[in-house]
């Protein structure tokens, strides 16, 4: 919960005289309003107004239910007629006889477990449907979280948040909807009916003993809530330091830091250790006092009862129907203390995942932003202001324009704001000062879907799908066609050596592309820009990957490419962009030079020096 919500539970006490709550129970406050908003939040789910075929399912599942805890709590009925008719004690309800009682008593148990199915049976696709929707719209929403989100989260502790939030779901409407409400209609009616047949005492008795259960079961819990959030906590620290380690395969071996990492997660996996050995410490001192208070009760009710059939005022049966409705009420008790801790930690997950919702997307779309219409693919930064700490400031008034068709190399040291300038340009993040434009459109007002359609990009670290070189290359265009996906792999020089392998474009490239070479993944990454076929291309760094002869030929493949289109190539290797129409050169956030190569080296200036520094490291090579 926001630390404003903490507050603002703290600032609604109704005595100023009073002392401030202290930081737990602000916590546990504020955990309250989540968990209530929580579930205002899950509602439209199961009762949307635009999909009546929900609601029915609900209703009927609710009849089901209600079906099945009548004939639940009457099954004892049958068990009482059943006994006193063996015993010869009155007369045999229905006139049905002993063997007769016992088949409805089997008949009402069969009934009470079928309606019970027929309720899941009913619900279980509104459930999934429900789960689904949920998940959906989480995933959703994160891909439209921006970047500077996603830089500054793990994504090891951000899967589970979204695993545990959708389970979390799942057992809520299980357990919220067909545990806790059906025990508390069931804990009635067998409280009605102890009230009539037998006299206020016994349901005195029951109440006592299912109150102090009730409040023993929820004390407790509450204690071990705190507990599972703590091994929650160093779970999820755990997971987030394994799946690290995992994706840094590669650098760990470089480092020879094996056992560093095992060391890491050695520490992490004690910390859920001593958290795991408390939580079950408390779990077996709640079974242990929740034994000791449903087993009072039912001996003082079994006592009643037995002084009853001594004196005459109740027969065996009446002693077994109470026996019964004791034992009906002690199974469902015994999983009070569960489901209610697991209630509690669903709603928190569901918090958490919950949260990420409402996580704001820094980067939306205006009200009624338009489509981008690129007419010839003019690119313009007019006085680009944009830092991504307000204390630094990275671009510091850059004005650029890249005519149509035009390539425009930049260039420049390292920090100097060459990437920054392309992750402007496909919307990553917003300019703060200034504006960049497409066709005379600021990016701003148009719509982020049509910009991304316009912009075809290969990054300098080339990621790739765990899935099949074909794949990979398809993702350029949804519904290429197989003839199109080989003509974009021949364009980027990867044809052949695709045909070279045993399963060919079938061939799986492992977690981020790690079965291929950098110059393959980058190949694979420059198919499927090509294959997307956009009026402006971004190369960043788009050849650093490659040989020089593998080089040679890709950039003839990008040059044809790049004809008719306008390019922007952010360049570290000066020898790549040499034939560029404009060279730009940045330094500090700043353009100190721009022109084209032969110009830039007769003015002897930043480039020059740059040009030089490189030639002579080539040379030294």
């Amino acid at each position: 919960m926001p630390a404003d919500t903490a507050r603002a539970v703290n600032t609604r006490q109704p005595d100023p005289a009073k002392p401030l709550l202290s930081d737990e129970e602000l916590a546990d406050a504020a955990e309250r309003q989540s968990s209530l908003l929580v579930l205002r939040k899950v509602a439209p789910y199961l009762w949307p107004d635009d999909m009546p075929w929900v609601k029915r399912r609900v209703v009927w599942a609710m009849l089901a239910l209600l079906l099945s805890k009548l004939i639940t709590v009457a099954t004892p009925v049958f068990y009482k007629g059943a006994v006193d008719a063996l015993s010869d004690e009155g007369a045999p309800m229905l006139m049905l006889g002993a063997v007769g009682l016992t088949v409805a008593y089997g008949m009402a148990r069969l009934m009470g477990v079928g309606f019970g199915q027929i309720r899941d049976a009913v619900f279980a696709r509104v459930g999934q449907r429900a789960l689904r929707m949920l998940a959906l719209e989480t995933f959703d929403h994160i891909h439209r979280l921006s970047m500077r989100y996603h830089i500054t989260r793990k994504t090891g502790g951000l899967s589970r948040i979204i695993e545990r939030g959708v389970k979390g779901v799942d057992f809520l409407l299980r357990f919220l909807l067909f545990s806790i409400g059906p025990l508390i209609l069931e804990l009635i009616l067998v409280g009605i009916i102890l009230a009539v047949l037998f006299d206020i005492w016994y349901l005195a008795v029951v109440a006592v003993t299912i109150a102090l259960y009730v409040w023993f079961t929820f004390a407790v819990t509450e204690w071990r809530v705190k507990l599972r959030r703590q091994m929650n906590d160093q779970d999820t620290d755990a997971n987030q330091k394994a799946i690290d380690s995992l994706l840094n395969y590669e650098t760990v071996k470089y480092f020879g830091a094996e056992q560093r990492e095992a060391a890491r997660y050695d520490a992490a996996m004690a910390g859920y250790e001593e958290a795991a050995i408390k939580t079950n410490y408390s779990l077996a001192f709640l079974n242990f006092g929740q034994a000791l208070i449903i087993t009072s009760g039912l001996v003082g009710v079994m006592v009643m009862a037995a002084i009853g059939v001594e004196n005459g005022s109740l027969t065996v049966g009446d002693f077994v129907m109470v026996n019964a409705y004791m034992i009906q009420l002690t199974v469902p008790l015994n999983f009070l203390g569960t489901v209610y801790r697991e209630i509690r930690q669903a709603l928190v997950d569901m918090g958490q995942m919950f949260g990420l919702l409402d996580q704001p997307a820094e980067i939306t779309d205006k009200p009624g932003a338009a489509e981008l219409r690129v007419t010839g693919g003019r690119v313009t930064l007019d006085d680009v202001h944009f830092g991504y700490d307000p204390d630094r400031q990275i671009l510091k008034g850059i004005s650029l324009t890249a005519e149509p068709g035009e390539t425009v190399a930049i260039v420049g040291s390292t920090g100097s704001g060459k990437s920054t300038i392309g992750r402007l340009l496909f919307r990553f993040y917003d300019v703060q000062d200034g504006a960049l434009r497409i066709d005379g459109q600021d990016l701003r007002d148009v719509t982020q879907d049509s910009l991304h359609r316009a912009i075809g990009v290969v990054p300098q670290d080339t990621v790739l799908f765990n899935d099949t070189i074909g794949y990979n290359i398809a993702y350029g265009r949804d519904g290429a066609t197989e003839s199109e996906i080989e003509a974009a792999a021949r364009a980027a020089q990867i044809h052949d050596f695709i045909l070279s392998l045993p399963q060919g474009y079938e061939t799986r490239v492992g977690e981020r592309g790690l079965k291929l070479s950098g110059g393959e993944k980058q190949r694979v990454g420059i198919a499927r820009t090509l294959l997307k076929d956009p009026p402006i291309l971004l190369l960043d760094e788009a050849t650093s990957a490659l040989d020089s002869e593998t080089e040679h030929e890709i950039q003839d493949a990008l040059h044809r490419a790049g004809q008719g289109r306008t390019v922007l190539i952010i360049a570290h290797r000066l020898s790549t962009i040499a034939d560029a129409d404009r060279i730009v050169v940045l330094e500090q956030g700043n353009i100190v030079e721009q022109g084209r190569h032969e110009e830039l080296l007769a003015q002897g200036g930043r480039y020059a020096q740059l040009w030089m520094r490189q030639q002579s490291e080539a040379e030294a090579v």
